[in-house]
């Protein structure tokens, strides 16, 4: 008789876990072996993220495979493809950078509306047909004889003063016929859309040196920070036992890289004020690149040690750089403790509200910032030593400053803040709506408060600034993510 087959339970065995990384024993190898981890061929299993090289536009980890070396090729790509975005961006938001550096480097001085006697200003000149409609009358007027009219009926106009050598002396920086070609008429401009307006075409000057200096800061502030790091950290163990992110961490590493920073950048900025300022007319232009007005920086104005150490550009940089990183570091916290959120407020926890209190600090560092950015690009576009005087696109102050406080004190007494001037016309116009209240408005306008001071010269830019940050807030509410801090720049 033939007995059953044997049941197949026998022969079963308990599949491998799926998500083991250590591969099954051998047969015969005792459970308890100690060389598990040395045998080779039972080392644990490499996991990868990804399998592609390239971590720029293939969303991969690393610049090359597990068991090869950095691909050159793609890192100049990489390098080359971050130089062209950085180059892209700074060129869709150079416009408004040239905009308002010449709004804070014009000059406005309070007498700009006044019209001397004999004298005609150039906003007063239009080509309206209304003005042309006594054409007729200044034609009869030219062929009469004057010589049948009374000597004390002839209406002549006061002669205009004029220097030992004839020329005309220039009364008012709007008075017709003193004004260069190259110069932009003062008052007819009161923001920086105005001012681009003005330009009429987009000016590349200062781009190059705009996308270098952005570079080169974006490089070299980290390693100042760690420079800084690892001299101070013998004497301050703190800097080194903190994380970067903490509130815990000291102030004084991001400021100083900063600082230290823009020092060492600080001819870069210069270069680009000027460049910036200067006459776009190939006729009256003063430096032809980067590299011509460093050169004749150099050779003119004192060399390296004029550059960075002249008082009028040392201590405007210092006092820039120390605000611009510091201010941003310390309002946050300060206005989130003062309106209710806690001082333990942190983008981690509270992101909408961080963010909204980071939105408040920047439109509040504007107002402490700008006029000391405003002093130090006056400082920047004065000559020294040798040097000729800039030919710039707008009005500049005849007489040099002598430092921060004399800039601010002059400015301050000096200058107006109400643009656009009105012109002739303009005014013209206001009387025939409303003559009753001609000699109210007159001293009305005398004594307005921005007709005679010049604060408002100190905060040029300071709309569009504040509007890049609420376009940078609506972005991180909407996307959730910190936007491009580069656009603050604007």
């Amino acid at each position: 008789m033939t007995s059953p087959p044997s049941s197949l339970r026998d022969f079963y065995a308990a599949p491998s876990n799926a998500w083991s990384f250590i591969p099954p024993l051998a047969p015969g190898a005792p459970e308890n072996s100690t060389g598990l981890y040395e045998s080779p061929s039972s080392s644990s299993y490499q996991w990868s993220t990804r399998t592609n090289a390239s971590p720029l536009f293939d969303l991969s980890t690393g610049y090359a495979e597990h068991d090869a070396g950095i691909n050159v090729t793609v890192v100049v790509k990489g390098l080359l493809a971050t130089a062209a975005m950085q180059y892209c961006t700074t060129a869709i938001t150079m416009p408004w950078q040239v905009g308002r550096t010449l709004l804070q480097v014009q000059w406005v001085p309070r007498n700009t509306g006044e019209v001397p006697p004999g004298a005609v200003l150039a906003t007063d000149i239009v080509d309206e047909d209304g003005e042309l409609s006594d054409s007729s009358n200044d034609n009869d007027a030219y062929f009469a004889d004057l010589s049948e009219l009374e000597p004390g009926s002839t209406h002549r106009p006061p002669l205009r003063p004029a220097d030992e050598r004839g020329y005309i002396v220039r009364q008012t920086v709007l008075e017709e016929g003193t004004i260069p070609e190259y110069t932009i008429p003062v008052g007819t401009t009161d923001g920086t859309w105005s001012m681009i307006k003005q330009l009429r075409r987009f000016r590349a000057e200062g781009l190059l040196t705009t996308v270098v200096t952005d570079a080169l800061s974006a490089g070299l502030r980290p390693i100042c920070s760690s420079f800084l790091q690892a001299t101070f950290s013998p004497l301050y163990p703190s800097l080194s036992s903190a994380p970067p992110n903490l509130s815990s961490n000291p102030l004084f590493l991001p400021v100083a890289s900063h600082v230290l920073t823009g020092l060492l950048l600080s001819p870069l900025d210069l270069i680009r004020t000027r460049l910036i300022v200067q006459s776009a007319h190939p006729r009256y232009r003063t430096y032809s690149g980067p590299l011509d007005a460093l050169g004749q920086i150099l050779t003119h104005e004192g060399g390296f040690r004029g550059i960075y150490l002249h008082p009028h550009l040392l201590i405007p940089t210092l006092l820039d750089c120390t605000l611009r990183a510091l201010v941003p570091l310390v309002l946050p916290g300060f206005i989130a403790s003062h309106l209710g959120f806690g001082v333990n407020l942190t983008p981690e926890t509270h992101p909408l509200l961080w963010t909204l209190t980071t939105l408040v600090g920047d439109c509040a560092s504007f107002l402490i910032t700008l006029p000391f950015e405003t002093v130090r690009k006056r400082l920047q576009v004065q000559v020294r030593g040798t040097a000729k005087p800039l030919r710039a696109c707008v009005e500049l102050r005849p007489a040099p400053y002598n430092g921060v406080v004399d800039a601010m004190w002059h400015i301050v007494t000096e200058e107006r803040s109400d643009l656009p001037i009105k012109s002739k016309n303009q005014r013209r116009k206001a009387e025939n709506k409303d003559r009753d209240k001609e000699a109210d408005a007159a001293i009305e306008e005398n004594a307005s408060w921005l007709r005679n001071t010049g604060i408002g010269q100190l905060y040029r830019g300071l709309g569009i600034r504040v509007t890049a940050s609420l376009v940078m807030f609506a972005l991180a509410v909407i996307g959730g993510d910190e936007p491009d801090a580069g656009w603050a720049e604007l």
